[in-house]
């Protein structure tokens, strides 16, 4: 039997969008057709290959199967205004922004976490925030076999989660620095280069957390399904170009070796444990970028905790698993579940 193949829409061509496209080709997802929508008529060259970019308008989505937003944190636009267009069409979305997360209509995915989640689509899924993705990865496995009762996460997060403005940025400011000029920041509030801003996203209410943090509070806990974990996170920005990296701290239910750890953690599909310190081999971004898989490492115990607890470290691509690919990955698995249409 011929595989079933689909009429695709990317929307949005910045960094997560040609990321997509990229992913789209190599992972082979059946494609019929593949059209690309912005918010104005024009070419985009990606990997030496010229793509036309059409407007974008609910009518453009007459016919399609599959439509990927692109998405960028906190721009509020096209899935907003498009997203349920699509689905009123008979084309299923997977926005990669945060407009619908916390939605109570739209699952929050990570495939290797919740798929079953996607049991109750109703035409429309929402990608996590990044952070997320790439803390769950190694989190939700260990929540699995021991329960987490508490995280306290600190997350060191590359300039690409910016946009491309902000890896321009970083590069510019690096090149200026060796050269000994100037150059003021204007992605960032401050100089990105040689230095750590321990701001991501605004403070909205008198917690004091950032937007970004308080995503990976409410992110977690709906795709768990648990509320009870209760979470800190201090989100950082650093002169990394690609690559998430986070220290994550938890208390557990119950005691859990690092060989025990180590264990679920090698077996957990979409991780590759990387830890051998007396080697200096570790998760690093410059080494999680460009991979597919999570690394974690540095298990170890943590006595900070009244209750048993476990500390680690995780790197992974936030371009890709922390978007772009957790985006496809969804799709793919919406239809190897039989769940690729608009109930």
């Amino acid at each position: 039997m011929p595989q079933q193949s689909y009429n695709v829409v990317v929307v949005g061509i910045g960094a997560v969008g040609k990321e997509m496209i990229r992913l789209l080709r190599a992972r082979k997802f059946p494609i019929k057709s593949l059209t690309i929508l912005a918010r104005s008529e024009r070419e985009e060259v990606i990997d030496g290959e010229a793509y036309p970019v059409k407007p974008a308008s609910p009518e453009a989505f007459e016919g399609m199967d599959f439509a990927f937003f692109a998405g960028t944190e906190g721009a509020k636009g096209a899935s907003m205004t498009l997203g349920w267009e699509a689905v009123k069409r008979g084309c299923v979305v997977v926005d990669n922004g945060d407009d619908f997360r916390m939605d109570e209509r739209v699952p929050l995915v990570v495939p290797e976490v919740n798929s079953e989640a996607l049991r109750q689509h109703q035409g429309l899924v929402a990608n996590p925030n990044c952070s997320t993705i790439i803390a769950l990865m190694a989190l939700a496995p260990i929540h699995r076999a021991a329960g987490v009762r508490r995280l306290v996460a600190c997350t060191y997060q590359a300039v690409s989660g910016s946009g491309s403005a902000a890896v321009a940025e970083l590069e510019a400011q690096t090149r200026a620095w060796v050269q000994g000029e100037d150059a003021p920041p204007q992605a960032y509030p401050h100089p990105i280069a040689f230095n750590v801003l321990p701001q991501i996203g605004s403070v909205k209410d008198d917690s004091g957390a950032t937007t970004e943090e308080q995503k990976m509070r409410r992110e977690t806990h709906k795709i768990l399904g648990d509320a009870r974990m209760k979470i800190s996170c201090t989100c950082v920005r650093v002169p990394v170009f690609n690559g998430h990296s986070e220290a994550l701290h938890m208390e557990l239910d119950k005691l859990l070796s690092v060989e025990e750890a180590r264990e679920i953690l090698s077996a957990a599909e979409g991780v590759e444990l990387v830890d051998d310190v007396e080697n200096a081999t570790y998760p690093m971004p410059i080494h999680a970028s460009g991979r597919d898989k999570t690394l974690v490492g540095r298990v170890r115990p943590d006595n900070a905790f009244d209750g048993p607890g476990l500390a680690l470290f995780v790197a992974g691509d936030n371009l890709w698993k922390g978007a772009a690919l957790n985006t496809i990955q969804i799709a793919e698995k919406m239809v190897e579940m039989g769940l690729d249409r608009v109930p």
